[in-house]
């Protein structure tokens, strides 16, 4: 009989996933007590015990869930009444947190100091202790006493250990007839608290979680009103500079064009932020609108490549597009997959050295054309591949980045491309280069539109 109870206090433990060693420990003290107990008593002890264990996942919140263990210390141990402490970590001090219902009032705003109290010593000592004779005793805490006008004649407390940590304190008092609290009556507190403790630790977890969630919300709340404020209030004054600074070229002489020339390029450059910043507040806002052409693919490639061939010649880089088999027009918007194209050849280029090659290749792949940009560059850590595609995102540490950037411009391509129901997905192996591809379905169901976009084909 008793082989079959060990076996069930096993079952009950594994079920609700308690493998915590502190209660693995009582676990087995608890055994040799329940061996040493009548068949009765020892059914009833494991009838109570599987109604707490079960409470874990059924019980509706965490206040419930430890009335039952306070209830369960007090019936078990024979005791008048049991209470649960838990450590205020701001105040230093142990506060109720589970107590009768008719010491509520009384309890919730008492704090118990680590000094001068049994409660404090068990949760220091990380120790049960057994007092016979509290009042006689100067360890224990007798305004608890005043204020609750109750006597307490002999006390048991221990400490709320799990994963090592002490998270607060289980007592019961006076037990009744008389008796003097024993080891058996230890134990089974033990085993109560390390439930406690266990239940208190997660609801610790889960607010932290919350906490961390709503903070989480907030920085991103933040990032896409900073997003939003800077494309809008640096398009306009960003406008007037490029265009006065190209009026001004023209008139100024040949000594001054190259300051000009630096204005204008780095305003240029400003520029291309702000249409990214753009962009990326637009697919954020809803406000993006694909507007579907029977467009080349192709067509776009080369239009890419001719875009930035000065740059990669200037970088010594070679810059090809390749079409495998004949063109297939899909319905795409072409200026924004010509925008997501650009975004990963500018990303290529940065991100390979002088000698190396970007290739662009473009095929049909199973009713999608398959795109795919290819450098021999540097490649990507595998620890940073699935961080690619965030906004603002930077392989590089911040004060030690070479390459320039907001870590916008991936961010923009993905964005471009899921527009239009298709995905993106990167390969890279360190010193070897890296390879961006995404898919894009040939056919669509968007209405068309009139357009002179040179993608278009008529």
């Amino acid at each position: 009989m008793f082989l079959l109870d060990m076996i069930l206090l096993r079952v009950v433990f594994t079920r609700y996933c308690i493998f915590d060693i502190d209660l693995l420990v009582v676990y087995y003290h608890l055994c040799c007590i329940i061996f040493l107990m009548t068949t009765n008593a020892r059914i009833d002890h494991l009838e109570r015990l599987l109604e707490v264990v079960r409470g874990l996942t059924t019980a509706p919140d965490l206040d419930s869930f430890l009335q039952t263990i306070i209830a369960e210390a007090s019936e078990m141990t024979d005791s008048e009444l049991a209470s649960i402490l838990e450590y205020d970590e701001e105040a230093e001090e142990l506060r109720f947190l589970s107590m009768p219902w008719f010491d509520r009032d009384a309890l919730r705003p008492m704090g118990v100091p680590l000094d001068g109290s049994v409660a404090g010593l068990v949760f220091r000592k990380k120790q049960p202790l057994v007092i016979q004779d509290a009042k006689a005793d100067i360890r224990h805490f007798k305004t608890v006493d005043r204020v609750t006008k109750h006597s307490t004649y002999s006390l048991a407390a221990v400490p709320l250990i799990v994963r090592g940590e002490v998270v607060g304190v289980l007592e019961a008092l006076n037990k009744r007839d008389d008796e003097h609290y024993t080891e058996e009556d230890i134990t089974i507190l033990e085993t109560l608290g390390a439930l406690a403790a266990q239940a208190m630790k997660n609801v610790a977890l889960n607010r932290k979680v919350k906490a961390a969630g709503i903070e989480l919300n907030e920085l991103e709340r933040l990032k896409t009103d900073f997003i939003a404020i800077t494309s809008h209030e640096l398009r306009t004054p960003l406008g007037l500079i490029l265009g006065h600074a190209t009026f001004l070229r023209e008139l100024v002489g040949e000594e001054y064009v190259a300051q000009l020339d630096a204005i204008v390029k780095n305003a240029s450059r400003l520029k291309e932020i702000v249409e990214n910043l753009s962009s990326v507040d637009n697919v954020q806002t809803g406000a993006a609108r694909v507007r579907n052409h029977r467009v080349s693919v192709a067509k776009i490639a080369e239009d890419v490549v001719l875009t930035f061939q000065d740059d990669a010649k200037s970088r010594n880089i070679t810059l090809t597009s390749e079409a495998s088999g004949p063109d297939h027009p899909i319905d795409a918007d072409g200026v924004k997959i010509n925008i997501a194209l650009s975004n990963l050849v500018k990303n290529a280029l940065q991100f390979t050295d002088s000698g190396g090659a970007v290739t662009i290749k473009a095929e049909e792949d199973s009713g999608y054309m398959k795109v795919s940009v290819t450098d021999t560059g540097i490649g990507i850590p595998a620890r940073d591949l699935s961080k690619l595609f965030d906004r603002f995102f930077q392989v590089e540490e911040h004060l030690t980045r070479k390459h320039g950037g907001m870590g916008l411009g991936l961010s923009v391509a993905k964005s471009m491309i899921e527009l239009h129901g298709g995905r993106i997905w990167v390969e890279s192996e360190e010193g070897k280069g890296t390879t961006f591809t995404f898919l894009l379905p040939i056919g669509s169901s968007e209405e068309q539109e009139e357009s002179t976009s040179p993608f278009v084909v008529q």
